[in-house]
């Protein structure tokens, strides 16, 4: 597509030479590709996310599962959540997963749900056909033997295409969150960071055009594990703002024990204010989660953390999100979800 090429040839170009100009493109909006990312913060949001991942629900509702508020009556979950003080969904996006839960389709049919339920969403890209984490960062099969120059356009035009059916169906993401879990990079071994800094720097850069040409207001986030570790979070930051690489918000996750829970909080809080000013970005937690066993240990984890992220200097913490708070029963074996074995939610969520 003409467009997309030219997007990333400018990008290519703009990031070789080191330029501060845009980059523009046929019928699309102008982007900057070299913008000052250490301006200062200016636009804090008003309104706190609380927040949970529930990409699981179709797949869930599929196999016959339902789900309980509080008094025992099945209900939607989405409503259930909204019962709870969720005002919004995080929803992960695959290119081609083998079963097509997460696919395309999936995703908007989820988050035709939301928006429906009133709620803000997150679309959370992996750019792969499956999970995407610090240790698994896979093409996506259809994507494997391309160069680097055309993997920058094909995840353009993914992204940019993905984006534009949401809107088609009446979805505005208020954020979008480009590679997840991406403390090395993404798209192995192309945009690996230890191995190659400025290719990662470039394909968050197409996936942040792609955003801004559907939904310039949309915030973008780049995302990273272990929110506590600030320098894993110096290293990659450092080399994408030194690679010219743009972003609204810097994403976490944060996955403690019973045990470390307070510790770890106070260390994420101190990264998130460090995040803030060494960068002028805002700053989220994408991704939290505690054994359902320990429920109430785990409403006094994300008590804590909320009023940490909301203690966040200048107002920059935008919000909390549980992971699929959904799944029970040991839901394709994961124990940290935040409903009990009957299908009703947890002590844990009332922390929202």
């Amino acid at each position: 597509m003409k467009t997309t090429t030219t997007i990333c040839t400018a990008l290519l170009l703009c990031a070789s030479l080191g330029c501060n100009k845009q980059a523009t493109q046929i019928n699309q909006p102008a982007v900057a590709i070299g913008k000052n990312i250490n301006k200062t913060v200016s636009d804090a949001t008003t309104s706190f996310a609380n927040g949970s991942d529930v990409s699981w629900v179709t797949q869930m509702e599929a196999s016959g599962l339902k789900f309980y508020n509080s008094s025992g009556t099945q209900q939607d979950l989405f409503t259930i959540l909204k019962g709870l003080g969720i005002n919004s969904i995080r929803l992960r996006a695959w290119v081609n997963p083998s079963a097509g839960w997460c696919n395309t389709a999936d995703v908007v049919a989820k988050a035709i749900r939301a928006k429906n339920a009133g709620m803000s969403i997150l679309i959370d890209f992996h750019y792969s056909d499956t999970w995407a984490d610090p240790g698994d960062q896979n093409k996506p099969a259809a994507w494997a033997s391309e160069d680097f120059t055309d993997l920058m356009t094909t995840t353009y035009n993914y992204t940019l295409n993905t984006l534009n059916t949401l809107k088609s169906n009446g979805i505005t993401p208020t954020w979008v969150q480009v590679g997840n879990e991406t403390s090395n990079g993404m798209l192995w071994t192309d945009g690996e960071a230890s191995v190659n800094m400025k290719n990662f720097a470039w394909l968050v850069n197409c996936g942040y055009n792609a955003t801004k040409a559907v939904f310039p207001s949309a915030k973008v986030v780049v995302h990273l594990a272990n929110g506590y570790d600030n320098t894993t979070f110096r290293w990659l930051f450092d080399g994408l703002k030194a690679n010219g690489a743009s972003w609204d918000v810097i994403g976490m996750s944060l996955y403690p024990t019973t045990s470390n829970w307070s510790t770890l909080n106070s260390e994420c809080l101190t990264n998130m204010n460090d995040m803030v000013s060494r960068y002028g970005k805002q700053v989220m937690i994408c991704e939290a989660g505690m054994s359902e066993s320990a429920a109430t240990t785990c409403k006094s984890f994300l008590s804590d953390l909320i009023t940490k992220v909301k203690s966040v200097s200048g107002g920059n913490g935008l919000g909390v999100f549980y992971w699929e708070p959904e799944a029970y029963n040991n839901w394709q074996g994961y124990g940290s979800g935040a409903f009990d074995p009957t299908g009703k939610p947890t002590v844990a969520l009332t922390a929202f």
